[in-house]
C-alpha cells in the first residue's frame, strides 16, 4: 500500500518526488519497456513498491506488496503453534490450542488408493492415544490426481461415516504451489526431503511435539501404524 501521506509527482521523464516518504532506492530494471522500482518509508514498519511503466501507458500500474510486518510474522514463525487455520466450516482454529499435546498432520483424501488403509489406521491410532495427548489434524487436499473433489461437508462426512473419523477435519488447502497454506509452507520448510520440498502424494504425514516443533516426516506409503513407536516416545510412554 502507498502511503497516503506521500505524493508522487510524475513528469515526462518520470520524475517521482515524495512529500513526506523518503526515497530509499531507486533501481533500473533491464526488461523492456523501461520501469522504475521505488520503495517509500514513512512507516518505517512498512515497505511498499510501485512499479512504474514509462513507455505506452498514459497512468502508472500500481503493485503494493505485503507489508515487512506481515511477511516478518510469518518467516519468524517458530511452531506450528503460530499458526491459525480454518476448520470445515470456515472457522477460525488458533493451532496454539494444541499446546501440551502431540500432533500427527496429514493431507487427506477421499479417492485415493491409500484412502482405506490410512483413514482406518488414523482412526485406530487415534483411538489408541487420544486420552494419552494425541491429536491428528487431517487437511482435505485435492491436489494429487484430483481425488479430493468434494465439499468440506461432503468429506467430513465420508470421513466420520464410513471411518468413524474423530479427530478435527479442516478446510481444504493447497499444500505445494503458491497458494499453499502457511502451515504446510512452514511444515515442509522445518522437515524437506533430499528430493525437494515438496509433498508428493495424499497422505503425506508430518509429526510434531508438544511444543509445535516438527521432528519427523514421513511418505504417503508409510502407513500410520508403523510410526506408533514414534508417537510413544513424544508421549512419554513406554
Amino acid at each position: 500500500m502507498i502511503c497516503s501521506s506521500g505524493r508522487l509527482i510524475f513528469t515526462r521523464n518520470l520524475t517521482i518526488a515524495s512529500k513526506s516518504a523518503p526515497l530509499l532506492f531507486a533501481k533500473r530494471l533491464p526488461s523492456s519497456p523501461k520501469h522504475t522500482l521505488l520503495r517509500s518509508s514513512s512507516d518505517p514498519s512498512v515497505s511498499s513498491f510501485s512499479l512504474f511503466f514509462k513507455a505506452g501507458v498514459s497512468r502508472p500500474v500500481l503493485f503494493a506488496l505485503r507489508s515487512d510486518r506481515t511477511m516478518a510474522s510469518q518467516s519468524s514463525a517458530q511452531s506450528v503453534h503460530d499458526f491459525t487455520v480454518k476448520d470445515a466450516r470456515g472457522n477460525d482454529v488458533d493451532l496454539s490450542k494444541y499446546k501440551g499435546k502431540v500432533l500427527l498432520i496429514v493431507n487427506v483424501a477421499s479417492q485415493c488408493g491409500l484412502t482405506n488403509s490410512n483413514y482406518t489406521e488414523l482412526a485406530q491410532l487415534y483411538e489408541k492415544y487420544k486420552d494419552q495427548g494425541l491429536e491428528i489434524l487431517a487437511f482435505p487436499c485435492n491436489q494429487f490426481g484430483s481425488q479430493e473433489p468434494g465439499t468440506n461437508e461432503q468429506i467430513v462426512e465420508f470421513a466420520c461415516t464410513r471411518f468413524k473419523a474423530e479427530y478435527p477435519i479442516f478446510d481444504k488447502v493447497d499444500v505445494n504451489g503458491a497458494n499453499a497454506a502457511p502451515i504446510y509452507k512452514f511444515l515442509k520448510s522445518s522437515k524437506g526431503e533430499l528430493l525437494g520440498d515438496g509433498i508428493k502424494w495424499n497422505f503425506a504425514k508430518f509429526l510434531v511435539d508438544k511444543d509445535g516443533h516438527v521432528v519427523d516426516r514421513y511418505a504417503p506409503t508409510t502407513s500410520p501404524l508403523s510410526i506408533e513407536k514414534d508417537v510413544k516416545k513424544l508421549l512419554g510412554i513406554a
